[in-house]
């Protein structure tokens, strides 16, 4: 089959970016075509790939959408594709990906009600109603069940047409037979003494992710157990507002940013902690990749994925409604203790060899290519 897979922006460090590339990848090796339509692409286009550029500008993120998905539709008019799969809200589209929470209800319970009088809430609740209307037949493709029951109470989509896959942690993430060569390697590039505590925040949009919440709590630790903590940044973002936060409460010293990176495995090797306060989040890829590296976790109930970290006992979960301080608290606890630092680490490892966080690619590719029982 030719296969046509639409997404606003391409770059290698994303989550959905890497989900995308991975159940590209499958669909081709089963012997399909791969055509790509986005905005922006960066990086390398692995071999066989079409990948289309579109062509649009405009003021504004939601006009710029507009523009992209109407020429991509005149495309497909004119050179059709067996299927469209898409990993942003748009309509036109067999099978969505969805990597994003339900809008609408965000937007209801998070935002003013004046917020539904502009044309950008207009534009997101049009196109996820493409998607979720039982007036269309998409095939929704779910990463985290708690979205679910949002899009049937909005939009009364049939429960037919949802599809939860299973998490897709990539083998590469897994903690290797010399793990602790790499562990040592690491820390010694980055010039990190035998008793120096490292966190590791890693991922893209840092104010979602709760960034400010880590640089606060890294700032809260005892003065002893501070002065022996360094937080790594990994993610591609605005940094300048943070470095502002971890300036002003004394920490700027302790906070390096990087950008993003294709090495992560080394930084979840070479870490002592990886802390994920986000404010919000659909799954949290990262905190499986953490768990699988041995690398005990530090996350906000939130996030999608954090439920996992509670069944491997593998970190500690920051209950809602959020409390700063109960996240410094906890944040001293965890780096205070290296016997539960190892229990976790043994817990996750465990964990890791047991349960299925690996086969989201290949189930994506079996709805997508209609091959799912």
């Amino acid at each position: 089959m030719q296969l046509a897979f639409v997404l606003y922006k391409y770059f290698p460090f994303g989550g959905l970016q890497r989900d995308f590339m991975r159940i590209a990848l499958v669909c081709q090796a089963r012997g399909h075509a791969v055509r790509v339509y986005t905005r922006s692409w960066e990086g390398d286009v692995p071999a066989g790939f079409e990948v289309v550029e579109v062509p649009v500008k405009a003021l504004s993120n939601h006009r710029r959408n507009e523009k992209f998905s109407h020429w991509v539709k005149a495309d497909l008019a004119k050179r059709p594709v067996d299927r469209v799969v898409g990993f942003n809200k748009m309509p036109g589209l067999d099978v969505y990906y969805a990597a994003d929470p339900c809008f609408v209800d965000k937007a209801q319970t998070q935002r003013s009600p004046l917020y539904r009088l502009f044309n950008r809430y207009r534009h997101y609740a049009a196109y996820e109603k493409a998607v979720f209307s039982p007036a269309v037949s998409t095939q929704i493709l779910m990463i985290s069940e708690l979205q679910q029951p949002l899009f049937t109470k909005h939009y009364k989509t049939p429960l037919d047409r949802f599809h939860l896959l299973p998490p897709g942690i990539a083998p590469d993430r897994r903690a290797p037979a010399n793990a602790a060569e790499i562990r040592a390697a690491f820390r010694a590039e980055f010039d990190l003494a035998e008793d120096e505590l490292l966190l590791v925040q890693i991922g893209s949009g840092f104010v979602t992710k709760g960034l400010d919440r880590s640089i606060r709590a890294l700032a809260a630790l005892p003065a002893a157990l501070r002065e022996r903590t360094c937080l790594m940044v990994v993610g591609q973002d605005d940094a300048s507002a943070f470095q502002r936060i971890a300036g002003s409460l004394g920490v700027g010293d302790r906070v390096v940013f990087m950008a993003g990176r294709s090495d992560v495995p080394r930084f979840l090797l070479g870490a002592d902690l990886l802390i994920h306060p986000a404010y919000n989040e659909n799954t949290g890829t990262v905190l499986l990749e953490a768990l699988v590296a041995g690398l005990p976790v530090l996350v906000t109930d939130v996030c999608g994925y954090a439920h996992y970290i509670s069944e491997a006992d593998c970190g500690l979960v920051v209950p809602s409604p959020f409390n700063q301080s109960q996240l410094d608290s906890m944040l001293a606890d965890m780096l205070s203790s290296p016997t539960l630092r190892k229990e976790w680490r043994d817990n996750a490892l465990r964990f890791a060899d047991q349960a299925d966080l690996y086969s989201l690619p290949e189930r994506a590719a079996d709805v997508i290519l209609g091959e799912s029982a």
